[in-house]
């Protein structure tokens, strides 16, 4: 059983159904069957803090992921998505908030499976930024099925 916790202060609107689907996208297509991870969306202020305390920078950054369980064991970890942050990416990136939520949010779980990706321009071309936009885009195309009428996962 995958158990997904998604948290979010009052003043982080959250699209929480899609957030949902996506992180569980993610989950499948690495073949995930069990597991438990959380997604806790916070301000500037919160993430620039973890940000300094378990990276040394001093800057808000868009996500932080936690790696808790050892080889061979069932996915735990917790990701933080900076709301603000996420905000300001999607404004920049001409894409919906919502979506930029659930990308980041995406991001943190697949760095608590264990993929990294490069820095800079090659960053898009990496192994683990198609499988984001990959389960992205699944997400999205089930919640506009779903939206229609049909059945989603």
């Amino acid at each position: 059983m995958i158990t997904v916790h998604i948290n979010a202060r009052a003043d982080c609107p959250v699209p929480r159904e899609l957030v949902r689907r996506a992180v569980l996208e993610a989950l499948y297509r690495e073949g995930v069957e069990a597991g438990e991870l959380s997604v806790t969306f916070v301000g500037d202020g919160e993430i620039s803090e973890m940000h300094a305390r378990y990276l040394d920078s001093h800057t808000p950054t868009d996500v932080l992921s936690f790696r808790l369980h050892g080889e061979g064991e069932d996915p735990l970890g917790d990701v933080y998505v900076g709301h603000a942050q996420a905000m300001r990416q999607a404004d920049e990136a001409g894409v919906e908030a919502d979506e930029e939520l659930a990308r980041l949010a995406v991001h943190g779980v697949l760095h608590v499976l264990g993929y990294e990706h490069p820095e800079g321009p090659e960053r898009t071309a990496s192994e683990m930024y198609a499988r984001q936009e990959g389960a992205l885009a699944a997400a999205v195309d089930g919640m506009a099925a779903t939206r229609a009428g049909t059945v989603g996962r």
